[in-house]
């Protein structure tokens, strides 16, 4: 099979890769390599790349030169306070690249896999018919695109499909992110910055279920525009992963608790009628910091990131 994996230097992308590796699949990954999308996370995988902006015409000629059967889309911004700083990069990426690919589909006939977020459904408990009601700026640009998506299957009878997924975690997630942000801060001694009162839930899944379930799905999917929730099936709020992790790692995690996010989700929650096994959180946990643990060469590079440093860094954005 000829896959194009767009953003497939990310974090969930890279995981998808090595799915591909292990089903003996070599894709094409196309990859604009900003900030989160580096090509460290594709070392010792089997692919070919190209480096090229979702939201440009030369995805076009890409995707007309390889011929892919399927083209599947982890190219995203995809942090939250981010997106409350600088809400205009998640909607040329987020939406105009997704339209960018499905013309492309149109023109090229390939089948086409979306990758979205739990947070569409906002702080609702969604099945894969519940209405879409996003809060932050990110989870808006996710649901624009997914309805983009339903449009040009029924309009133009592009053959696609939407994947949910619940919150991710594992080896080479970006340090503004919770957990790895917590095991490095910790690691190095410094408090972890947890919004609010801490008590925000989401279901967590690893990294590495997400990337096999997603393959599942494609080869079970009738490519008409149906959704397909992920959920981890494990919801914990912040800090109860944080007591979880302290444990996995036998250290304390010092928690320093921050005013909340604005427009911060008390919870996500979706269900399924998917069947699939995932990793208990505490192993998960436990692979995910022995791997930071064992690759600083990884993250130390990157610890001057200010999502990294500080402890709200939207503020900067009103100043």
């Amino acid at each position: 099979m000829k896959i194009v994996v767009i953003g497939g230097a990310g974090f969930i992308g890279s995981a998808f890769v090595r799915e591909l590796n292990k089903r003996a699949i070599k894709p094409l990954v196309v990859d604009l390599l900003t900030y989160a999308g580096r090509e460290e996370n594709l070392r010792g995988t089997d692919h070919e790349f190209i480096r090229a902006d979702v939201r440009s015409d030369e995805i076009h000629e890409i995707i007309k030169g390889y011929s892919p059967e399927v083209v599947i889309n982890f190219a995203a911004e995809t942090h939250v306070d981010r997106s409350i700083y600088k809400p205009q990069d998640f909607i040329t990426t987020n939406v105009l690249g997704t339209v960018n690919l499905l013309e492309a589909s149109r023109k090229f006939g390939f089948n086409y896999v979306h990758i979205s977020t739990d947070e569409v459904y906002g702080e609702e408990c969604g099945d894969e018919e519940s209405p879409l009601r996003p809060s932050s700026p990110y989870s808006a640009s996710k649901a624009s695109a997914d309805l983009f998506v339903k449009a040009y299957v029924r309009t133009y009878g592009i053959k696609a499909i939407l994947v949910r997924p619940s919150n991710n975690y594992g080896p080479r997630q970006f340090p503004e992110k919770l957990i790895p942000k917590a095991i490095i801060r910790t690691l190095l001694g410094m408090h972890v910055p947890v919004y609010g009162d801490g008590k925000a839930e989401r279901d967590w899944i690893y990294v590495e279920d997400t990337a096999r379930i997603i393959y599942e799905v494609m080869e079970r999917a009738k490519w008409r525009g149906e959704a397909y929730n992920i959920p981890g099936g494990q919801r914990y709020n912040v800090l109860d992963v944080m007591r979880m992790l302290g444990e996995v790692m036998g250290k304390e995690v010092k928690i320093k608790f921050v005013s909340d996010r604005p427009g911060h989700d008390r919870r996500y929650c979706m269900t399924t009628s998917l069947k699939y096994e995932v990793t208990p959180i505490k192993e998960g946990l436990r692979k995910t910091y022995e791997w930071y643990l064992n690759n600083k060469w990884w993250w130390e590079p990157l610890i001057g990131d200010k999502f990294f440093v500080e402890d709200e860094p939207w503020v900067a954005s009103r100043s």
